[in-house]
C-alpha cells in the first residue's frame, strides 16, 4: 500500500504481513491515519467522516492512495486520488467512472472507537452495514438500491411542491418495485447474519449469552405492501415534505440473553456486539467468496479489556485474513506480537517495520504517482 497526503502522513509505503499486522505508536502518529486509508478504498469515505472533513493533508490538493493484493491467486491493483469534491480511480489498470465499482474490489471489515453506534446509535449506520455486506454478495441489489433513491428523490421534490397524485403514483410505482427487491434482500441478508453471529458470540463474548437479529422493513403494517404503504401515507407526507415510510427508514435490531426484556446494553456490551457483528459479516463474506475482507481495529487495547481482546484476536488468528490493530502501547497486544504478527512502530507519520516481515517491509514498493 502506498499513500500520500493522508492527514499527517505525507509519502508512506507499507508491505504488511499476511496475518496480523500491529501498527504501534503515540496518539498523533498517524497510525490510525493508516487504517482509515485502508477503509477509503473499500468506503469513499474514512471512518471518521468524508475526505473534506479533515483528511487531507495541510497545504495538498488531495489524497492519494494505492493498493496492491491478491484477490484467491488474482493479483489486483487500485488507486484513488480524492480531493473532497472531485476523485480519480483506477482499478487494474483501467480507469473507473463510479466509485461503488471501485469500493466493490476490495471489501474491508472496520471497528473503531465509534462504532457502538452499529448497535446503540439510529437507524442510519445499520442500513450502511446491511446495504455494504449485501454490496458485495447479491448482484441485484445496487441496482435497486439505485433505482429506489433516484424514485424516493423524485417523491420527495414532489411532495415539497405539493404535486398532485397522478405525479406521485408514477413514482411511487418505481419506489415500490424496486424497494421490495431491497426489503427481501435486507431480510434474507439479516436472516443469514443471524446464523453467523450465533457461531461468533460464543467465541469473542460468551458472557452475552444466546444473540439474535431482527429485521425491521420501513413501514409498520407487515400485511401492506410497500405501493399500498406509500398510498396511505401519502397525505401526511405531503405535511411534512418528505416521505416517512419505505427501506430508508428500515433497521434492525440485536437481542443478547444477558439483557433480557428489552433493557439497554452498558456501552461495553454494544462494543462487543457491534464487534460480534462485524465479524459475522465478515465471516458470512469469507464464506461465499472463500476468503475473508481486510479486518481494521482502530485502537483496540482501548476498546476492548483484555479478556474479550483476546478472545477476538484469537479467533482472527484462527482465520486466514489478514488484520489491522491499532494501539498507543505493545503490551497490551503482546501475546498477538509473540504469535508472530509483523510489527510496525509509527513515529511522526513514519512506519518503521519491526516484526516478521523483514526488511523491506515498508519501501519503495509501488510507484510514485499513482494515477
Amino acid at each position: 500500500m502506498h499513500i500520500r497526503d493522508f492527514r499527517r502522513l505525507h509519502d508512506v509505503d507499507v508491505r504488511p504481513g499476511p496475518g496480523v499486522n500491529l501498527l504501534i505508536g503515540p496518539n498523533g502518529a498517524g497510525k490510525t491515519s493508516v487504517l482509515e486509508a485502508i477503509h477509503l478504498m473499500a468506503y469513499g469515505r474514512s471512518f471518521r467522516g468524508r475526505v473534506r472533513d479533515g483528511l487531507i493533508r495541510t497545504g495538498a490538493a488531495a489524497v492519494e492512495v494505492f493498493v496492491e493484493w491478491d484477490d484467491a491467486g488474482r493479483e489486483r491493483r487500485a488507486g484513488l486520488r480524492h480531493g473532497g469534491d472531485r476523485w480519480e480511480g483506477r482499478l487494474d489498470g483501467a480507469s473507473v467512472d463510479q466509485l461503488g465499482d471501485l469500493c466493490a474490489a476490495l471489501a474491508v471489515v472496520s471497528f473503531e472507537p465509534g462504532s457502538h453506534a452499529l448497535v446503540a446509535g439510529g437507524g442510519e449506520p445499520r442500513r450502511r452495514f446491511l446495504d455494504w455486506g449485501l454490496f458485495h454478495v447479491e448482484h441485484e441489489f445496487l441496482p435497486a438500491w439505485r433505482r429506489y433513491a433516484r424514485a424516493l428523490r423524485q417523491r420527495n421534490a414532489l411532495l415539497k411542491a405539493q404535486r398532485g397524485d397522478a405525479e406521485l403514483d408514477g413514482w411511487e410505482h418505481e419506489m415500490a418495485v424496486a424497494g421490495e427487491t431491497m426489503t427481501r434482500l435486507r431480510a434474507g441478508y439479516v436472516d443469514t447474519l443471524q446464523a453467523a453471529l450465533a457461531d461468533v458470540v460464543p467465541v469473542i463474548a460468551p458472557s452475552l449469552g444466546a444473540a439474535g437479529m431482527e429485521f425491521v422493513a420501513g413501514w409498520k403494517r407487515a400485511d401492506l405492501s410497500l405501493r399500498d404503504a406509500l398510498l396511505i401515507s401519502r397525505e401526511r407526507d405531503r405535511l411534512s415534505g418528505h416521505t416517512t415510510v419505505g427501506p430508508h427508514r428500515a433497521d434492525w435490531r440485536v437481542h443478547v440473553a444477558a439483557t433480557p426484556q428489552g433493557e439497554a446494553l452498558s456501552r461495553g456490551q454494544a462494543k462487543l456486539v457491534a464487534l460480534a457483528c462485524l465479524l459475522a459479516q465478515a465471516q458470512d463474506l469469507a464464506g461465499r467468496q472463500g476468503q475473508w475482507p481486510i479486518v481494521v481495529l482502530d485502537d483496540l487495547a482501548s476498546e476492548l479489556d483484555a479478556h474479550h481482546r483476546e478472545r477476538a484476536l484469537g479467533l482472527l488468528a484462527a482465520t486466514r485474513a489478514q488484520v489491522f490493530v491499532s494501539g498507543t502501547d505493545l503490551q497490551p497486544l503482546a501475546s498477538a506480537a509473540a504469535a508472530g504478527a509483523t510489527v510496525f512502530h509509527v513515529e511522526q507519520g513514519s512506519l518503521i517495520p519491526d516484526g516478521p516481515a523483514g526488511p523491506g517491509a515498508s519501501g519503495a514498493a509501488v510507484p510514485p504517482k499513482m494515477l
